[in-house]
């Protein structure tokens, strides 16, 4: 096997922060994961981090420590004031630094962005400035609680010292509490702690004073930065370079960890976790810029990037400029915890790949869920679903009928652990209806997911079928002992009283066919939909949306939709809020304003596009009773009609089941 820092001379080569050693370039970033319990860290943590230092990381950094009350938000955010945190944080520490990797802190207050119903209590921050148009505007902040809030990030430093962890990370980014006090957006004060860039600093100096001052030599310290809050009236990086150089300057640090967005009601958020219609290398000149500053200071700290590397070979071609130290994967390490080993292994091809869908991760996030991964079902379940599973005691012939998603995934669990197992797919094309993203430009990473889960039931040693129509006679001359229903669901258009509609599937057949003025009534507000709603935009069509939910994909989380409804405003695409199709002629669209009953009609429309939910394909389950000693299962949307993650998690739960 090839010696990985010759493959990868970048990334397998050690680095000093301080006083730490860290054996690789590639870093964990601190992510919300919401495993807290009753605001502590938990075990769940433990294996879930365990199990990303086992996999290779050099460097883990523990999500959003809470430094106050005021910052908790909710049951699952982590504090690390109480002193019960100490020994849980010193458990998940020990775990973490016996496979070899580094464990860091992330010490934050999270501002204005706090729900204090959990608390109830008001949220804190520099000015009374909400941080969205739903939010309340949060108590500006006295300078005795400024004080208060400065000490109680020295303490949380301290206590994480005191666990054993390597390092700790200020947060000053991501328009969380120092953020609101450095931005001109929201630090709207006339006190010394605002007006003068000089003044709005102050908050920021102090606490990174107070922090180097109680945690002296004996930890790595640094801080985490926004380059570019992306937002009106805030901080650039012209702002931002100005700023971090200052900040080093006066007070000594390990790192600067380089991100950018600020959390606020507007696209902003959106590429905070860019998802996949962002650019790969959108926000590279970031951490560039920044280092490009640090550099005439006479000790400049390492710059860490972060934000949609993919692989370690992205991460090399980034570290290869020499002004990058260390590169950040947060969803690439939860959708494989080993993406690092692997590489040092020459198993890349073997890496689950993070297709920035933002569905298992920040969807589950923006619902104050534990995360998971469409791609990585056993993310957040380390313990429960190790990645070295059980051999089966007795092995039996299992026979998956259908090759989408979720037939793939159990497919290849079962047969890692031992069993025969043979899939039956009834087209020429594995895949299902993760195919139809191959048509839209935007949801291609999608295809990823399914290019690796091909590969890996060939390396689980799956007998794959093409062309092969099950049957009852046919499923009953198999032989096998198990049988596994993953024959999906069809897809339906909405009924209309005038007229008929196109499905998304046979819009995206005819292409151009549709003609200049395309209209699409979202009754899903899935991302299959926003994705297609914007594909349409895209190839050039004019775009007519009608919602009659009253808002266009709604099940699309903050994370993507403030961006994707800036794309569309960009596109011109229009949005008819609380309207219905009544009916459509082939030229003429006949509308009902759900407000008032009232009709009205939209001319020249020469397509018209209305999915209603898929229909099980479920025949086979309902019309065919399994022999005595076999056993039957149904799992994704042949069950019921939602989307891949489900369906890919429902395969390996099952995979690991039977």
């Amino acid at each position: 096997m090839a010696d990985p820092a010759a493959r990868y001379p970048g990334v397998f080569r050690s680095l000093r922060l301080g006083p730490v050693e860290v054996r690789n370039r590639i870093f964990v970033p601190a992510h919300t994961t919401n495993y807290g319990e009753d605001n502590l860290p938990s075990a769940r943590h433990l294996a879930y981090h365990q199990a990303r230092a086992r996999g290779g990381a050099g460097l883990i950094i523990f999500e959003a420590i809470r430094v106050h009350r005021s910052s908790l938000g909710r049951r699952q955010g982590v504090n690390g004031y109480e002193p019960a945190a100490i020994p849980v944080f010193a458990q998940i520490a020990r775990a973490v630094q016996a496979e070899g990797a580094r464990l860091f802190g992330q010490v934050i207050h999270l501002g204005r962005h706090i729900d204090g119903n959990f608390t109830r209590t008001p949220a804190w921050s520099a000015s009374p400035v909400a941080w969205s148009g739903t939010a309340s505007p949060p108590h500006p902040m006295s300078e005795a609680e400024i004080a208060e809030v400065v000490q109680a990030h020295a303490l949380v430093a301290r206590n994480l010292v005191e666990a054993g962890l390597d390092g700790v990370e200020i947060t000053l980014g991501h328009g969380h509490l120092l953020q609101q006090f450095l931005s001109p957006a929201v630090n709207q004060r006339d006190d010394r702690y605002g007006g003068s860039e000089a003044n709005r600093m102050r908050m920021a100096l102090e606490t990174l004073a107070a922090v180097r001052a109680a945690v002296g030599g004996s930890v790595a310290m640094g801080i985490r930065i926004s380059a570019d809050e992306f937002l009106a009236g805030g901080l650039g990086l012209a702002d931002m370079q100005r700023i971090t150089a200052t900040l080093c300057a006066a007070v000594p640090l390990d790192f600067v960890n380089v991100s950018h967005s600020a959390y606020h009601g507007s696209a902003t958020i959106s590429t905070q976790m860019a998802d996949m219609a962002f650019a790969r290398d959108q926000f590279h000149h970031l951490p560039r810029g920044i280092a490009a500053a640090l550099a005439p200071l006479a000790k400049p700290p390492p710059v860490f990037a972060v934000c949609r590397y993919r692989s370690i070979a992205e991460a090399e071609d980034m570290l290869a400029g020499g002004d990058i130290a260390m590169v950040g994967m947060a969803r690439a390490h939860i959708a494989d915890p080993a993406i690092v080993r692997k590489a040092a292994e020459g198993r890349e091809a073997e890496t689950r790949p993070c297709v920035a869908c933002n569905q298992g991760c920040a969807g589950f996030l923006a619902q104050s869920l534990p995360i998971t991964c469409l791609s990585n079902p056993a993310a957040g379940r380390e313990a429960e679903w190790p990645e070295d599973r059980l051999a089966v005691s007795q092995r039996k012939r299992i026979l998956v009928i259908g090759g989408g998603p979720a037939g793939m995934e159990a497919a290849t669990v079962a047969a890692q652990r031992g069993h025969e197992v043979t899939l039956w797919e009834r087209t020429n094309e594995l895949g299902g209806a993760l195919r139809w993203n191959a048509w839209m430009t935007k949801r291609q990473d999608l295809l990823l997911l399914r290019t690796a889960q091909i590969a890996a039931l060939a390396r689980a040693g799956v007998t794959v079928l093409l062309n092969t129509e099950a049957t009852a006679e046919a499923i009953a001359g198999s032989d096998a002992d198990t049988v596994v229903l993953a024959t999906g669901a069809t897809a339906e258009a909405t009924t209309l009283a005038q007229g008929a509609a196109l499905t998304m599937e046979a819009a995206l057949a005819q292409g151009a066919a549709l003609g200049a003025h395309v209209a699409v009534e979202d009754r899903l507000g899935s991302w299959a939909i926003a994705g297609f709603i914007e594909h349409l935009a895209d190839a050039g069509h004019q775009v007519t949306v009608l919602a009659p939910s009253g808002s266009p994909g709604w099940q699309v989380n903050i994370y993507s939709s403030f961006a994707w409804r800036q794309r569309l405003r960009e596109a011109k695409v229009r949005i008819l809020p609380s309207h219905a199709v009544e009916g459509w002629d082939g030229t003429t669209l006949t509308v009902t304003d759900l407000s008032t009953g009232m009709l009205t009609t939209l001319p020249g429309v020469t397509a018209l596009v209305a999915p209603g939910h898929a229909r099980p394909n479920d025949a086979l389950a309902r019309g065919w009773s399994a022999p005595r000693n076999v056993a039957f299962h149904q799992i994704g949307d042949c069950l019921a009609a939602r989307s891949a993650l489900e369906a890919v998690f429902e395969g390996h739960a099952l995979g690991r089941s039977v």
